[in-house]
């Protein structure tokens, strides 16, 4: 009996032994877990604890650009979301909610900050960029665009978009031939007109990705008409089409000027891009010569029997095929641009 109950006690205090040690081994793992910034050391609440009810926003985040672990200047490396949105800590204690706590959200649908105010949170780390050097400027700022108008910083890398660019309707064309995500897409969304003109059977090859809206204008602000990426329209154009710069014998002064005198930039239902269909284009200013037969019934050339309408409705570079300058020294084929 009395060996039994020396057993009975020794097995109880071995027990009592096991669960001391398993309590033990268990606040050791705890401590050695990661918890939340905001509960370990009072901070700002981090990106995992917004994912509690943010997750599908802490997600796309860190595939983003800004998520980028390895750059220093992401806001991954400075504390993740209060960066942007501003300490949460008020946020959690009440459990969340829409503008509960003090949180920015710098989106274009919020109509509780200025555009300034939704711009700023960007430009805090970005006022640097050159690129952003006429932001003040630009017609975007003057017409309170934001950058969240345009950017998504939320925008997942995986889809080919590296500038973040915000397509909440991508837009549907027949000539689409790439599976990346184009940055017309997100111009068209304000500039319904011009999407309108780049559909047009000549158009510069802007819906199959080729020319992109931002390598003619500078979306972030510039001194230039429209911003655009050159002093003016001739130059800017010269910096593709090269073979139209010249020097040349003989120039046409409108192709001097401005290229946008003959050519519409974004789309036409003419080809080459033509304002209007030659030769009421070339009549615009030439109003004497071949053209006047069109309209008052004269012969269209001097010494031609004017029943002969042979040349009525023609294109006027059928002859003058050298529109924008000639080299030919001969004055007779150079002064009138003649092939």
């Amino acid at each position: 009996m009395r060996n039994r109950k020396q057993l009975l006690a020794a097995a109880v205090k071995v027990l009592v032994a096991a669960f001391v040690l398993t309590g033990i081994a268990t606040q050791a793992a705890l401590a050695q877990q990661p918890q939340p910034a905001a509960q370990a050391t009072g901070a700002p609440p981090g990106p995992e604890v917004c994912a509690a009810c943010h997750e599908a926003q802490v997600q796309s985040y860190a595939t983003s650009m800004h998520g980028q672990k390895g750059n220093p200047r992401s806001p991954a490396n400075a504390g993740g979301c209060v960066v942007c949105h501003g300490d949460g800590t008020e946020h959690v204690k009440a459990g969340g909610g829409r503008g509960v706590g003090g949180i920015r959200n710098p989106g274009p649908h919020n109509k509780s900050m200025s555009a300034q105010e939704k711009s700023q949170v960007c430009l805090n780390c970005h006022s640097t960029d050159r690129h952003l050097a006429f932001w003040e400027a630009g017609q975007h700022k003057k017409n309170d665009v934001t950058c969240t108008n345009c950017h998504n910083p939320h925008t997942d890398r995986s889809l080919n978009n590296d500038k973040m660019l915000r397509v909440d309707t991508p837009a549907a064309t027949p000539y689409r031939t790439t599976v990346r995500q184009l940055g017309y897409e997100t111009c068209v969304g304000c500039h319904k007109d011009l999407r309108a003109q780049i559909l047009k059977p000549s158009h510069h090859p802007i819906v199959e990705g080729k020319v992109q809206c931002h390598n003619c204008h500078e979306p972030h602000g510039a001194m230039t008409p429209v911003m655009l990426r050159a002093e003016s329209y001739r130059d800017l154009c010269l910096t593709c089409h090269t073979d139209k710069r010249g020097p040349f014998i003989w120039n046409h002064p409108p192709a001097e000027e401005n290229c946008a005198t003959c050519h519409t930039p974004h789309g036409s239902s003419h080809n080459r891009l033509l304002a209007q269909k030659p030769p009421a284009l070339c009549a615009d200013c030439h109003t004497g010569g071949h053209t006047h037969g069109l309209y008052d019934g004269r012969g269209t050339i001097p010494g031609v029997n004017p029943s002969n309408i042979r040349f009525e409705g023609s294109g006027c570079i059928n002859c003058h095929r050298q529109i924008h300058g000639s080299n030919a020294p001969a004055s007779a084929l150079g002064r009138f641009f003649l092939r």
